[in-house]
């Protein structure tokens, strides 16, 4: 008989994790489940999958895999040696390991190789991870990604929304402060088990519309605020919006442009909230007409002033 190498049907490294090894054993049974596959062999290539996973998924089968591994490689006509049993532990007249139990939840001899009962004996395939024939597998459902578009104003609120994924429409709540890439999962609205088991879950991923006021970092909100040049040099108090409503917020003389001012909490709610920072833009009034010019002028000739003067040290 050939040497089988479960660690090639499963397209893993000898060094994988058990972890690693469940989770690629839950996805070639679902690609290969007769029940739901397309592949002309996929009954055959499922049940070398599941023999695979029956030997490599139990540590203490790996184990004695593993000892028998480093004398053979793939293609090889496999001949258990003389010391086979004593090799391995196993009982006298039985077979490697001392493992044992029937088989249950409708599996059978045939599901398995001559290489695997040549290792482990008629009795080694004790079902203790759960079912894996297409006659009683029961495999959970792949989770799903969708992405959902939201207002700011929607994000901030929270609230019902309805979500189209593929053929289906969700009333999907979205809770209050939900911030930009977050992912809202939905419990079993996934792609639906095989043999009855339970449905994977459906996250879908926040992106925030681009609002024409306010940028997001993060659960802060920022706003670039137009103000007069007198605004910024005497001072002043505007009336800015807000995520929740608009407020008076002081300017303190002597302001530039490019000043963050803070209203601390008046972000994203969250816990803590978000702040808001409004960036001071200073904007000048055109000299289009004759009066404005002529301030302008008497600006220039009463109020030296030269912005570069750093620039010449």
């Amino acid at each position: 008989m050939e040497y089988k190498d479960y660690y090639k049907v499963l397209g893993v490294e000898r060094t994988a994790t058990q972890d690693e090894l469940k989770k690629v054993y839950r996805r070639l049974a679902r690609k290969y489940h007769p029940d739901v596959s397309k592949e002309p062999d996929a009954e055959e290539r499922f049940k070398a999958v599941n023999e695979a996973y029956e030997v490599l998924g139990d540590p203490e089968k790996r184990k004695t895999y593993d000892q028998l591994g480093s004398h053979w490689r793939p293609g090889q006509d496999f001949r258990p040696p003389p010391d086979f049993d004593a090799w391995f532990g196993g009982a006298p007249g039985g077979r490697a390991g001392g493992f044992s139990g029937g088989f249950q939840d409708g599996f059978t001899q045939s599901d398995f190789s001559e290489f695997f009962e040549a290792l482990f004996g008629r009795q080694g395939a004790q079902r203790t991870r759960g079912h894996r024939t297409h006659r009683g597998f029961a495999g959970q459902g792949e989770d799903r990604t969708a992405r959902i578009r939201l207002d700011l104003e929607r994000a901030v609120k929270g609230g019902s929304v309805s979500v189209r994924v593929g053929d289906r429409t969700l009333q999907v709540k979205v809770p209050p402060g939900v911030t930009e890439g977050q992912r809202i999962r939905l419990t079993g609205q996934g792609t639906p088990g095989i043999g009855g088991g339970p449905a994977g879950d459906l996250y879908l991923e926040v992106h925030i519309k681009p609002h024409p006021y306010f940028r997001l970092e993060g659960r802060d909100v920022h706003l670039d605020l137009p103000i007069t040049p007198w605004e910024a040099a005497l001072g002043a108090t505007v009336n800015v919006p807000t995520l929740d409503g608009r407020v008076d917020m002081k300017i303190p003389a002597g302001s530039q442009s490019g000043r963050r001012l803070r209203l601390k909490g008046r972000g994203l709610p969250g816990t803590p909230p978000g702040d808001q920072y409004l960036v001071l833009q200073i904007h000048t009034p055109p000299a289009d007409e004759k009066s404005a010019r002529s301030l302008y002028e008497r600006m220039s000739r009463e109020m030296p002033f030269d912005p570069r003067a750093h620039l010449r040290s």
